[in-house]
């Protein structure tokens, strides 16, 4: 089984690791206040966890997941990283990020300016588009009826084929939205984003998940407007 290096163990860091322990697979956890602040959460996972510094989980993950505030981006290590898979699950808040000119005129997207800071990595975009309860109650079995979709965007092909491989393995069926310049389609404010996979998306996020399959999915992520025209 892969073992998976967590930048981040926030919401969805934590809920990654508990879906991807269930399937089988190991966890490395950090986060930037060190390994000692996640003894619980690794005392909760079992044998298959552990905690280690950012550095120490870039390089001993098969595969990385990025999942920290965008304002902290430059900050994620780059040699470890070389020639590895990068989940990037961030999204774009002004108001907690501060302002990124060149995603304000949508000249770029989260994820491009992620690869940019891991020129010799191959992000892959993924689980920004989905609240952490969601993302714990809604997976299924492999052939379940009710089993939902998630996007994906990213420039390799062989990467993407991971993180489908990873998605498949802790419950979720997937969606190419294509290049990471197209990730802009399931980002913050987008048809896909957030509520989406709410059972009322009237009520907001705490109401309980919806199964989504992929039409649906594909639906609304062709019916993503840019901020300027939302």
């Amino acid at each position: 089984m892969t073992t998976v290096g967590l930048i981040g163990s926030g919401n969805i860091g934590s809920t990654l690791a508990r879906l991807a322990v269930t399937a089988g697979h190991d966890v490395v956890l950090s986060n930037s206040r060190g390994p000692e602040t996640l003894k619980d959460l690794v005392d909760e996972l079992g044998i298959r966890a552990r905690a280690a510094t950012p550095a120490e989980a870039a390089a001993a993950g098969d595969l990385v997941v990025v999942t920290i505030p965008l304002r902290a981006y430059r900050e994620v290590p780059v040699a470890p990283l070389a020639g590895k898979t990068v989940i990037d699950t961030n999204n774009y808040y002004p108001e907690r990020d501060d302002s990124f000119p060149e995603l304000d005129d949508e000249s770029t997207t989260t994820s491009e300016l992620l690869q940019r800071h891991l020129p010799q990595s191959r992000v892959v975009k993924g689980f920004n588009n989905i609240y952490f309860k969601h993302l714990l109650a809604l997976a299924r079995p492999a052939g379940a009826a009710d089993r939902t979709s998630l996007p994906v965007a990213g420039d390799d092909a062989t990467a993407k084929a991971e993180v489908t491989a990873f998605i498949d393995s802790i419950g979720y069926d997937t969606v190419d939205v294509g290049p990471l310049a197209e990730g802009w389609r399931f980002q913050r404010d987008t048809a896909a984003y957030g509520v989406f996979y709410t059972a009322d998306p009237a009520a907001g996020f705490e109401q309980p998940g919806l199964p989504t399959d992929a039409q649906r999915l594909r639906d609304a992520l062709a019916a993503a407007r840019r901020y300027a025209d939302v």
